[in-house]
Formats: C-alpha cells, sequence, structure tokens
C-alpha cells in the first residue's frame, strides 16, 4: 500500500509518499481502507514541525473510510461498514484528560495511508447518505463546531453566531447555525468569498479588510447588543474584536489561533464587565460524535469541499491551505 510520511523536521518538501505492508490486526483492531481525509490547521502545523512528532509520521486525522477485516474479538463493526475517524481515538465520553488526548497523525500515526490498523472503538459510523469524502470533513471541524455551539454554547433557535473567515470550521459553523434557526454574521477580506457566504446564507456580511475594528461593525448591525455566540478562529489577532463584539452575558467558543497563539492588549474589564463566557475548544469526545451524527442524519447539510487532492499531491493541497485560496474544506481522495 501507499502512504505519506514526514521526515523530520518537517516541511512540505519532507512530505515522502512511500511503499509500505498493509498493517495485520490484533484481536481487537479493525482495517479501514481509507478512502478519504481533509485538511485541517492542526494538521498544517504538524507538517511545518509547528508540533513536533515523531521521524516517519504519517499524518492527517480525518478518515472516511471502509472496514474492510475485523479481528477475532471484534463485535462492533462488519466488513463493509462505512466509519469515520475519532481524532482523539482514547476519548471516548466523560470529561478530558492528558491520557486521552493522544491525536491521531500527530501523537500516532494518521490517515495519510491506504489502510490502517485502529481499535474497534477509534471510530464511528457515518451519517446516513454521506459519501466518504463528505464524512471525512467531520471528525476535527464538524465535532468542533458542534462541541462549541450545542454542547457548550446551547445555541437556540433566534440566537447569532459571528463566524470568522471561510475555513472549513468557519463554514461547518455557519451551516450548522443556520440549521438551528439561529442570524448569522460572518466576516472575510475577500468580496467574492462574501458573496459566497451571502449564498450559503449569512445574514449580515463584514469585510475586516475595510473596517480592522469589525466587532464595531457587529454591533451595528446587532443595535449596539452583539452577538450570541462568537466562533472564534483567529485567536490572538481577533480576540480583542471577538470580546467587542459579543453580547453581555454572551459566549466566545476559542478554536483556533490563526493569527497566532498570543493574544495581545485587551480590555480585561471588558471580559468581566460584560459577564462573557469563554470556551476553550478542541474537538470532542465520540459520545459527543455520536450526537452530531444523530442529529446530521436528519439534516439537510453537506460539506463545502473547496478543492480535491489525490493523496500523493498531498504537499500541493496543504500549498493551498497556506496561501488561504480554499473557501470550505480541503479534501484529501486517498483510495477508490
Amino acid at each position: 500500500m501507499q502512504q505519506i510520511q514526514l521526515a523530520q523536521p518537517g516541511g512540505l518538501d519532507n512530505l515522502k509518499l512511500t511503499t509500505t505492508e498493509i498493517p495485520t490486526l490484533t484481536d481487537n483492531q479493525v482495517l479501514v481502507k481509507v478512502q478519504a481525509s481533509s485538511l485541517n490547521y492542526h494538521d498544517l502545523l504538524v507538517v511545518l514541525g509547528k508540533i513536533p512528532t515523531a521521524n516517519r509520521r504519517v499524518p492527517l486525522g480525518d478518515c472516511g473510510g471502509q472496514i474492510v477485516d475485523v479481528g477475532s474479538a471484534v463485535s462492533k463493526w462488519k466488513v463493509g461498514d462505512q466509519v469515520m475517524s475519532s481524532c482523539f481515538p482514547d476519548w471516548l465520553e466523560g470529561q478530558p484528560r492528558p491520557e486521552l488526548l493522544s491525536f491521531i497523525g500527530d501523537h500516532q500515526n494518521g490517515y495519510a495511508t491506504e489502510y490502517i490498523a485502529v481499535a474497534e472503538t477509534a471510530l464511528t459510523r457515518t451519517p446516513k447518505g454521506w459519501n466518504a469524502l463528505q464524512a471525512a470533513t467531520l471528525p476535527c471541524a464538524g465535532l468542533t463546531v458542534w462541541r462549541a455551539l450545542v454542547e457548550e454554547g446551547k445555541l437556540q433557535p433566534g440566537e447569532s453566531v459571528l463566524v470568522q473567515g471561510t475555513g472549513g470550521v468557519s463554514i461547518f459553523a455557519l451551516q450548522l447555525a443556520k440549521a438551528m434557526g439561529a442570524k448569522v454574521i460572518a466576516t472575510s477580506s475577500s468580496e467574492e468569498k462574501l458573496d459566497k457566504l451571502r449564498a450559503l446564507g449569512a445574514d449580515e456580511l463584514i469585510n475586516y479588510r475595510e473596517a480592522p475594528q469589525w466587532g464595531k461593525a457587529v454591533l451595528a448591525a446587532t443595535g449596539n447588543q452583539g452577538v450570541d455566540h462568537v466562533v472564534e478562529v483567529g485567536g490572538g489577532g481577533t480576540f480583542g474584536e471577538s470580546v467587542r463584539a459579543v453580547k453581555m452575558g454572551g459566549h466566545i467558543a476559542l478554536i483556533g489561533v490563526l493569527s497566532g497563539p498570543s493574544v495581545g492588549e485587551i480590555l480585561l474589564p471588558r471580559i468581566f464587565m460584560k459577564q462573557i463566557r469563554i470556551s476553550g475548544i478542541s474537538m470532542g469526545n465520540q459520545c459527543s460524535q455520536q450526537a452530531m451524527i444523530d442529529y446530521l442524519d436528519q439534516s439537510n447539510i453537506r460539506p463545502i469541499i473547496s478543492h480535491t487532492f489525490e493523496l500523493a499531491s498531498l504537499a500541493e493541497a496543504f500549498q493551498l491551505q497556506i496561501d488561504n485560496r480554499h473557501f470550505g474544506k480541503i479534501a484529501i481522495r486517498v483510495a477508490d
């Protein structure tokens, strides 16, 4: 089989397409034919060497695939089942604990491979009617949004949600929020992308290049009240404006650090005087993933896939991500 391995110290030039043996199973493992994956910012940090990992690590945390063999003690799955990965395969339920947060494609080999042997508990089924390429967009980005808006945010119809930019997390947040009856305010620096956000149902649009203090524009669009929820993916460069934009008693789901990991000057009194609730979100457990899947079974939501690359072109796919030329998810087709 073919797989991509990352040589130390990282970098796109150190992604190597290799040929290796199909793994053999232990009693409690299943063999998954990886049909598709998708790119996340975490994957990019791993590949660039920003998150240190072992030499010859197989990257990518997302998978949509099919079970082609099962170990002798496996009871949960059968050959032919369509499955998707759990980014934290050991975090099945309850609160996070350090020993449960071993990330696929980082601490463990990931899904940039045609076949992988994993524990039967490391997978969930895919939503009904979703193909492998679509399902592969969910384990990281989709689950993060679900936990941020539904489980931590307790999103209700008629509330308002601010999404930042046009990456996979923000686009899925827009789709989920609209499906649940919320109003969505979306930001981008590209008029072309703003038009696409409008077509997806965004109610208010803000060009943050034209309005660097875009939190003020959010206040203006909400009658000076602010939004109920902010899906904060920017980090250091955007957090201050998110604090400005959220309403009193509102919720900020801190998800990403696309604009940097360190926060600059923020008026801390603004946080406690507005009584803001801030949640740090990094995916979720398997029970959360199953709840998301149950919801998507009954939903018309389908992911927005910007570009699709073959496994051998993984470095090219990451370059497109670096260049920010995508709208939604970048998918990787691994096997038929």
